[in-house]
């Protein structure tokens, strides 16, 4: 009990806080109290220290026949509230619940005894925390915890007598009859509301219930299903059945796996195997808020953590939420609640009920709960705060729905107050409906209404932002009709109109879908969820500036998939994503080929924040946390970071694509995301070798990243250059594990497991090209090299163009002590003085090798144009080794391209030249990034997609090709003449 909820006794209830129903029913309730007040001097006492007191219990009595009735039959009840502060009464009161299958003189309670204690509880518990509600001592909050204490304890009583009177007739074997239901097996979940902690005042309880065999608790193991069906049939009896002493609660189990089939309690095996094959979405749904509160505990929770890939998926699941979506449309179409009203309205399923703010809280976790567990929180308002903590919804919707969760919570208890009806009914007629509103405190039925039809519009508002975006076109836009085998004339004057400029292809295409003769359209819901599609998608690609390419291209990423349904769904709940599939399809045939072989990876372009948010190391680090935190063994390890590389590398790639994000800061993102799923293939190989092999006394592992993993300048399609560092205690002979190995073959079987880790494809494909050819004696040298060797090698064999290539290298992963040794190997390498005239004569040799061996393709091949990437590369490493000689200051390891020629050149280079090389490096990156990104062949604008002449023309931020050309020749020559000019003697 926090100190916020903490409050006193009843008789402090503030004056005029409620008023009656009408004089009539309070002259006949004073009536009553004053008799009550003469047979129990406790309350008259209470009557005369606290009128206020008095006042407030016979406004309410004349509101709530319910309470009235439960006042005038057991008026101790009353006397028992008042004797103590409220939170004591309910807490004794639960507490008494949860014992009520303990024995009194070691006899134990019968099945009736047993009823009785759980319904006198239920009174109690439901007369005193009415009052409290309608005192305004409590809020919803309040009122709905405690009745899910008291449920909860109810039901584990219950289920606690069941185990212990099954032991006894010789059906059952516990293991201590102190704790019946510890090590039972018997896992009863609560659902929806109960789950939560969110139970209404007259509440149905939703269980679901599973038993464990293995728990071997039942004498005769073939006998379980029987003898727990048994069991669950009489909780149900304990529960529900009217006695005189009334009813706990009305227990439903229908929420079971195919409950039309199956017994009320079912192995857990049986319950995976279904929800593994054949679960639906609606009971994804449901199981968020599934939680154990009776039975076996611990064995419940086991049972919801391996559920969670049934309940959070790792890919998101757009067709899920088209049809969740479609349960609420059917619920609405059943009961009648098409539209807002206060009479008669259903604050539970009507429009802008408590329903669709659940549901609106729901879809969102489950789209993306795989990802954050954060989101996996059960109660609304719980899993409200989180959507905006992730940023899926802002703060001003979150209070706005917490508000009016709470506001229409309030008028379900109001309701069910009356007369302990499970209704969420308002009433038809002004008498009944002013009755809500006075126990709301409102000082009349208008004010009641204007209220209400505030919160029910919000709450529809914000549901219908979420959900029912209509996807038509207008009047205006004319036919769209695909059926049939010939063109209709209309369609192909409105697809001309919208953009198109062969609208007899269009049409066709369109035709063949609806066919469904690709597997992406065969199914009928498929072919619906386009058809809803269709006015959207044909004006988004009909806005582009070549139309019909992009929209072919399409066609033909929908002839490679496997199935629709989910990027149907996917668009349809999004249609902003829409214009962002044109531009994929016009510019970036690369990606339209990731997408169609991965559709997975289109999911995170979801994630309200993907634009705003830069993709740091920190994001990505904390993204990738979260999405290998459910990782149980090396391969899903290896399999899971491949996905996450593979959807992080796309959605960096769509930051460039709309100019989020620069050609400079793509390059440090896709680096970022190398070095930690590298980092991470690392330790998972390393585990698993020393899982076999064991650890190498002394042993230490560090990886160097060359190249542009070295210097952060990495493309979406770069392989990455790596050489794997080692060392050992030289007393070790080999490694202590059950499989023991000497110090080479361990370390060469640690590499090539890691090289393998990264570059072997697996079902989710590769994670990176590997390229170790720059470690020591290249291709010829063992795979693995150790520090000292390293060390000699760099010192007394290394060429020139190793060196070099040194100066853009840095440590990616590893044991810190190794790669502080190797970073002081590296940093005295590019500290030593050498002969300037050398380094010039072997850089311009091998500049010309390079350019006679692999000769441009065109004027934009920016990497292997003269004065190209190469060129400015080559300028930078050759200040690098040559600064030393001439008293500069070497550039610290791990700095880009330009960090280092900035540093560098500095001193080096005439200030003018400096400047136009890092003006064409700057241009390169930014071309070189969107080229990288979009196709995976040469450049070229005459026959390059439309849609990437225009990404390459603004993400240069020219006009058109041709200026941008001319501009490139000017840069390219120029930055030619300084390296002739910078890389001499």
């Amino acid at each position: 009990m926090t100190a916020e909820e903490k409050v006193s006794r009843l008789v402090d209830v503030a004056p005029g806080v409620l008023k009656p129903l009408n004089q009539s029913e309070l002259k006949a309730v004073n009536a009553e109290l004053k008799d009550m007040a003469k047979a129990e001097p406790a309350i008259a006492e209470a009557f005369a220290a606290h009128p206020d007191f008095r006042d407030f219990l016979a406004a309410a009595l004349t509101l709530s026949p319910f309470f009235r009735d439960i006042a005038v039959t057991h008026p101790t009840l009353l006397v028992e509230a008042l004797s103590r502060p409220v939170e004591e009464v309910l807490a004794g009161t639960v507490e008494a619940a949860r014992a009520a299958w303990r024995p009194e003189d070691d006899v134990l309670p019968n099945e009736a005894e047993v009823m009785s204690r759980l319904r006198i509880a239920k009174r109690k518990i439901s007369f005193v925390t009415g009052l409290a509600d309608l005192a305004r001592l409590f809020d919803a909050r309040q009122t709905t915890a405690w009745l899910s204490r008291l449920a909860e304890a109810c039901v584990s009583a219950a289920v606690d007598h069941l185990l212990l009177a099954g032991h006894h007739t010789g059906k059952l074997r516990l293991a201590d009859l102190a704790t019946p239901s510890k090590g039972s097996g018997l896992i009863v979940l609560g659902m929806g509301k109960l789950g939560a902690r969110e139970l209404n005042y007259s509440s149905d309880i939703d269980l679901v219930v599973f038993f464990e065999l293995s728990a071997g608790i039942v004498a005769d193991p073939e006998e379980s299903s029987e003898v727990f069906a048994r069991m669950m049939r009489r909780l149900l009896r304990i529960m529900q059945e009217r006695t005189a002493d009334g009813y706990v609660f009305r227990a439903d189990l229908r929420l079971r796996p195919d409950p039309g089939s199956t017994p009320l309690a079912i192995p857990v095996e049986a319950a995976m195997i279904y929800y593994e094959g054949r679960g639906q979405n609606w009971e994804r749904a449901a199981y968020i808020k599934a939680r154990p509160v009776a039975g076996d505990l611990t064995a419940g929770e086991a049972f919801l953590r391996d559920l969670t890939p049934f309940v959070f998926r790792k890919y998101l699941d757009y067709a899920a939420i088209a049809d969740i979506h479609s349960i609420k449309r059917q619920i609405h179409a059943h009961k009648g609640h098409g539209a807002i009203a206060v009479k008669g309205h259903n604050v539970k399923l009507g429009r802008g009920g408590i329903r669709e703010i659940e549901f609106f809280a729901q879809t969102q976790q489950l789209i993306a709960g795989g990802r954050m567990p954060s989101l996996r929180c059960k109660a609304t308002q719980e899993a409200l705060c989180e959507l905006t903590r992730a940023k899926w919804i802002d703060e001003t919707t979150c209070e706005e729905l917490i508000r009016c969760y709470w506001f229409l919570r309030d008028v379900e208890h109001r309701i069910q107050m009356v007369r302990d009806e499970q209704s969420h009914l308002l009433p038809e007629t002004d008498a009944e409906l002013k009755r809500i509103a006075l126990m709301l405190g409102f000082a009349d039925t208008g004010a009641f209404s204007q209220a209400l039809s505030e919160i029910l519009k919000t709450v529809e508002r914000r549901y219908a932002d979420l959900f029912e975006q209509e996807a038509k076109l207008s009047g205006e836009a004319g036919n769209l009709v695909f059926t049939g085998q010939n063109d209709d004339p209309d369609t192909l004057k409105t697809l001309q109109k919208l953009g198109f400029e062969r609208p007899a292809d269009i049409s066709r295409v369109v035709r063949t879908w609806h066919y469904g003769r690709y597997r992406a359209t065969q199914s009928v819901e498929a072919r619906e969820r386009l058809t809803e599609l269709m006015p959207d998608l044909l004006k988004a690609f009909g806005e582009n500036k070549r139309a019909d390419e992009a929209f072919l291209r399409f066609d033909a990423f929908l002839a490679g998939l496997p199935a629709g349904i989910q990027l149907f769904s996917l668009l349809g709940n999004n249609p902003a994503l829409l214009s962002l599939i044109v531009t994929i399809m016009a510019s970036a045939p690369r990606l339209a080929d990731i997408i169609a072989a991965r559709p997975h990876v289109f999911d995170g372009m979801l994630d309200p924040g993907l634009l705003s948010q830069l993709p740091t190391r920190e994001l990505l680090t904390e993204r990738m946390r979260q999405f290998l935190s459910g990782s149980r063994h090396y391969e899903e390890t290896l399999d899971r970071l491949r996905i996450f590389a593979a959807e992080q590398r796309f959605l960096i790639g769509i930051r460039l694509l709309t100019g989020a994000i620069n050609g400079d800061m793509a390059a440090r993102a896709f680096t970022h995301l190398a070095d930690l799923t590298i980092a991470a293939a690392l330790e998972a190989v390393e585990t698993e070798v020393k899982a076999t092999h064991g650890a190498f006394p002394g042993g230490r592992v560090a990886l160097l990243g060359l190249g542009k993993l070295g210097s952060f300048e990495l493309t979406a399609g770069s392989d990455v250059d790596l050489i794997l560092l080692y060392d050992y205690d030289d007393a070790a002979v080999e490694s202590d594990g059950a499989k023991p190995l000497d110090p080479m073959r361990y370390f060469t079987r640690l590499t090539q497991r890691l090289i393998a880790a990264i570059s072997a494809p697996t079902a989710e494909g590769v994670l990176y090209e590997v390229d170790m050819r720059l470690r020591p004696s290249g291709n010829k040298g063992p795979v693995a090299t150790r520090i000292s060797a390293f060390e000699k090698y760099q010192e007394t064999e290394a060429w020139t163009w190793e060196h070099m290539a040194l100066s853009r290298s840095r440590f990616i992963a590893g044991d810190a002590s190794l790669i502080a040794q190797g970073e002081g190997i590296v940093s005295a390498v590019l500290h030593r003085r050498r002969d300037v005239a050398k380094v010039a004569k072997d850089v311009t040799e091998m500049r010309g090798l390079i350019e006679s061996e692999k000769p441009p393709h065109n004027a934009w091949d920016l990497k292997l144009v003269p004065g190209g990437l190469i060129d400015i590369e080559f300028i930078s490493q050759y200040l690098a080794l040559i600064a030393p000689a001439k008293g500069r200051p070497v550039a610290p390891q791990g700095v880009s391209t330009h960090e280092a020629l900035k540093l560098l050149g500095e001193g080096l280079m005439e200030a003018e030249n400096l400047d136009t090389c890092l003006d064409a490096l700057r241009l390169y990156t930014d071309i070189s990034q969107i080229v990288r990104l979009c196709i995976d062949s040469d450049f070229d604008p005459r026959d390059a997609p439309a849609g990437l002449v225009d990404l390459v023309t603004r993400a240069a931020d020219f006009p058109d090709t041709k200026t941008l050309e001319a501009e490139l020749k000017r840069l390219s020559k120029a930055v030619r003449k300084i390296f002739q000019a910078t890389v001499t003697a």
